[in-house]
């Protein structure tokens, strides 16, 4: 049987402390809540007060559940309080020396068999358990933020964590609603170390000035579907936290190069530039703690004048390929009213892609997001054909075959040959450098990546990729198309894996590690990323969708390029594929596909 908590104290009453203390409240336990001072307690208070009424607010609260919430919490100042609780739930700023102090005098306090628990998101657990004489009930409890919207709590044991200690807190988390991992005591433990890296490449990125703030945001809320972009973010968790977790994670974890803060960081953390709390971090707020994002000297032009600096006139396109992403391109480019030439090897291939358009409009029509009058004006503007040489009159061609450096090159050489002076030629390549399939033309002024995503009629992304010897000329044309067709398009140069690709693989790759060291289960790493960071779906989900060979391909072109240690592939991805072990596609990949 599960131990009953009746009182729970939790020590701390900042934001995340306060949450915890209306996570239990909300679930019928009564809590001692403890700061340092008069001042700070009344901090505490208020705040809880004020996610109470926002709750009744919006209807998640009557007033007398949050009157009966209110009325279960004793606020108190001092730690003495603490003397008859059954669990403590330490929530104090992330300084390891303060939350040994702070365990050593709860452990005076407290009776014998309360157990002591840290909130800490990247210390050792271990370390502050050794500052009592009862390290075997001491364990982690790390919610995320807010505490009482966030469904999921990693539940951190040491090599001396009773087995009843952990087994009572999992059946809490239960009690509480909430969703528990359980893992052992390591750097980052899992959200938070698969969460770090991919916010601190980003800021290397931003740093390097490969893109702008607001599109590598844009990039990967679009491209990924996450609720936040990685600077935004970095500005809501507070610059100086996120410095002082991929320090701990640093130091902690092997010293991986890439949970070395960004320089950048360090800067803008000495410069009190610390995020939303101090009103400026990457982006610059209304005033601070306030959300809203103002103008500032970064802040990009309006699109209308940044569109209108040299973009050439596009009216008639053509469209080179026969899968999946040129049927959609084509799509695309027809419902924006765009002249449309679709080239492919052959009228056997021409015909499956023209079939292939028709029945995506029709379900468009079907679904009420396209009317049959529209359908028919867009199947209208396309033009079928297996010769290259109908692409003489386009003004832009956007090329959509294999992902074959080789193949694209010797296309792109055609092109060049066939094509009148002025025609922006574009590569939808993921991977490979739009340079290499540039400098097979004459007219590498003319050549810039287009990188859409899949599927292009619906994903409302475009990468933007320049090359050294893209014009700005071309560039802006790129924009303005992008802009028509209802697009985002980001910006950024010709580097291995872009924006999106380069932030998201590492990332995979990483989860993939932690997989194959035995940390912790698929399952639980999948939890952790889609209810502690509100992923859509975690990575071993993602993995087996995007195809476990296209992965691995991509995570070796990034290593190739970039030389970065922590870009290795992961042994087990690279068995996995060799083993035929590539996803959905095959049945079978992190898991088994052929028994759901």
């Amino acid at each position: 049987m599960a131990r009953e908590f009746t009182r729970v104290g939790v020590v701390g009453l900042g934001t995340m402390g306060a949450g915890i203390v209306e996570v239990f409240a909300r679930n019928g336990v009564d809590v001692t809540a403890v700061e340092i001072s008069d001042g700070a307690l009344e901090r505490g208070r208020a705040t809880l007060t004020g996610s109470t009424d926002r709750a009744v607010a919006k209807g998640k609260l009557v007033e007398a559940e949050r009157d009966a919430l209110l009325a279960r919490v004793d606020f108190r100042v001092g730690l003495d309080a603490l003397h008859d609780v059954d669990l403590v739930i330490e929530a104090v700023p992330e300084h390891l020396d303060l939350k040994q102090r702070i365990f050593a005098e709860l452990d005076r306090v407290c009776k014998p068999d309360a157990i002591l628990a840290t909130n800490t998101s990247s210390l050792s657990v271990t370390e502050i358990s050794v500052a009592t004489t009862r390290p075997n009930q001491v364990i982690g409890i790390h919610f995320f933020n807010p505490a009482p919207v966030m469904k999921l709590v990693e539940v951190v044991r040491t090599v001396v964590t009773s087995a009843d200690v952990v087994a009572d807190v999992e059946a809490l988390c239960e009690r509480l609603g909430k969703v528990d991992v359980t893992i052992s005591d390591r750097a980052g433990f899992i959200a938070n170390a698969l969460l770090f890296g991919y916010l601190n490449h980003a800021v290397g990125m931003f740093e390097a000035r490969y893109a702008t703030r607001e599109d590598i945001d844009a990039a990967m809320k679009l491209g990924c579907g996450l609720p936040m972009g990685p600077l935004a973010l970095m500005d809501l968790i507070g610059l100086d936290t996120a410095y002082e977790i991929l320090d701990t994670m640093y130091r902690r974890g092997g010293r991986d190069r890439r949970h070395a803060p960004a320089p950048l960081l360090k800067q803008m953390v000495t410069a009190g530039l610390l995020g939303r709390k101090s009103g400026r971090g990457f982006y610059t707020y209304e005033r601070p703690g306030s959300p809203k994002v103002v103008p500032d000297e970064y802040t990009p032009l309006a699109a209308d004048a940044a569109l209108a600096d040299g973009a050439r006139a596009i009216a008639k396109v053509g469209v080179v390929g026969s899968g999946t992403m040129a049927t959609g391109i084509i799509e695309v480019f027809a419902k924006a009213g765009y002249e449309v030439v679709s080239v492919t090897r052959g009228a056997e291939k021409s015909a499956k892609v023209c079939e292939a358009v028709k029945t995506s409009l029709n379900k468009g029509v079907v679904r009420g997001k396209l009317s049959e009058t529209d359908r028919d004006a867009a199947l209208g503007r396309i033009t079928w054909s297996a010769t290259l040489e109908h692409l003489a009159d386009v003004d832009l061609v956007v090329e959509a075959v294999i992902e074959e450096l080789s193949v694209k090159k010797a296309l792109f050489a055609s092109l060049d040959e066939i094509c009148k002076p002025g025609v922006v030629l574009a590569t939808t390549t993921s991977s490979l450098p739009v340079i290499d399939v540039a400098m097979a033309t004459q007219r590498p002024a003319d050549v810039v990546g287009l990188h859409f995503f899949n599927p292009a009629p619906i994903m409302p992304l475009v990468e933007i990729v320049q090359t050294i010897r893209t014009s700005a000329e071309t560039s802006a044309t790129a924009r303005a198309v992008c802009a028509k067709l209802g697009k985002t398009g980001v910006v950024c140069g010709d580097r291995s894996g872009f924006i999106v690709n380069a932030l998201l693989f590492p990332y995979l790759n990483d989860a993939v590690k932690m997989l194959e060291a035995s940390y912790s289960t698929a399952d639980d790493i999948d939890y952790a990323m889609k209810l502690g960071c509100g992923y859509p779906m975690g990575p071993f989900e993602l993995l087996d969708v995007v195809g476990l060979d296209v992965s691995l391909a991509i995570q070796r072109e990034l290593y190739l390029e970039l030389r970065e240690p922590g870009f290795a592939p992961a042994p087990l991805l690279e068995h996995l594929v060799t083993a035929g072990y590539l996803g959905r596609k095959s049945g079978r990949g992190f898991r088994d596909h052929t028994r759901r």
